[in-house]
């Protein structure tokens, strides 16, 4: 360091004291730039040209025609008048993940912190307990959860015992979409339990004190006093888990990738498909359903982030 101190001063005489704090993010502005901004404006190019090649520039022009393609539609709500039904198909499906996921997941990792907060026995244990399955790659936790759901899996295999008949788990669609929803769950709710143990112990204890000696009941003093104070941590989470939600891929990729048929094709496994996976890779529809996604995210966030505010200021 004492080399570098000579040099560092010349260049704070040179650029300014003010400057300097540039001068150290531009390391983490190259990165960001490189790996972040450039592929988001390269997706964008693509997403406005046509054909079948990589290059940049062997790919033809063609404007918004891949958005279009997208969103020619007789019917936005039945998706066998649309061109590319599979998009919407997609679309649905990623909608009614969001819908179940998000809320199962906001109520569940509530209630698990609210338990957690409370003074019971091992509360150390149980916590690690509910941490750990986040540390576990999304794809080991898929494959252990298709390993538990097969046909001679360990979940027949328990029915069985018990004089059942086995179930098809990941062959019935309606079966397929609520086991991705409950994978999904089950393996992210301890990032945001953890979050929500953080907002409800940064709640003062003087306010249930209070509220005690006013003989607030349990539901009281949670309606009352909890949820106002945890409401801005909810929305972290909300906000969090609705954009984790709608960019799902590796755990149902790997789980039933897409199917039985179309039952769990999301967005984002349909983007790639449709880019890297399909006989024909159709790079610009790709990417115009990426930007689409982008969009649709950032409106919702946008939407999410004013209504926090407002919260917050009333």
């Amino acid at each position: 360091m004492a080399i570098l101190d000579p040099i560092l001063d010349r260049l704070q005489r040179w650029i300014g004291v003010n400057n300097m704090a540039y001068f150290f993010l531009l390391p983490n502005l190259l990165i960001f730039g490189v790996f972040v901004l450039f592929p988001m404006l390269l997706n964008f190019y693509y997403s406005m040209t046509g054909g079948t090649n990589l290059f940049p520039q062997e790919r033809p022009f063609v404007g918004l025609d891949n958005f279009a393609t997208l969103f020619d539609c007789r019917n936005f709500f039945d998706p066998n008048t649309c061109r590319e039904d599979r998009f919407w198909r997609a679309v649905f499906n990623t909608s009614v993940f969001v819908f179940f996921q998000v809320g199962g997941m906001v109520l569940i990792s509530l209630i698990t912190a609210l338990v957690l907060n409370a003074k019971i026995r091992a509360r150390g244990f149980f916590r690690s307990v509910f941490f750990y399955p986040v540390l576990l790659s999304p794809v080991v936790v898929a494959l252990i959860w298709k390993w538990i759901l097969q046909r001679e899996g360990v979940l027949n295999g328990l029915m069985l015992g018990i004089g059942l008949e086995p179930v098809q788990w990941l062959l019935i669609p309606a079966w397929a979409k609520f086991w991705t929803i409950f994978i999904s769950i089950w393996a992210y709710m301890g990032f945001y339990t953890l979050i929500l143990l953080a907002g409800l112990q940064s709640i003062p204890a003087d306010l249930y004190e209070a509220g005690s000696l006013d003989g607030t009941s349990l539901w009281q003093a949670f309606r009352y006093i909890t949820l106002p104070m945890l409401m801005p941590t909810l929305f972290v989470v909300l906000v969090l888990s609705l954009i984790r939600a709608v960019q799902i891929f590796d755990a149902v990729f790997v789980l039933t990738n897409g199917g039985p048929g179309t039952a769990t094709l999301y967005l984002v496994q349909y983007i790639y498909a449709t880019g890297f996976s399909n006989q024909v890779q159709i790079f610009g529809l790709s990417a115009a359903a990426a930007v689409v996604m982008g969009l649709v995210l950032l409106v919702f966030t946008l939407i999410q982030l004013r209504i926090g505010q407002q919260t917050e200021a009333a």
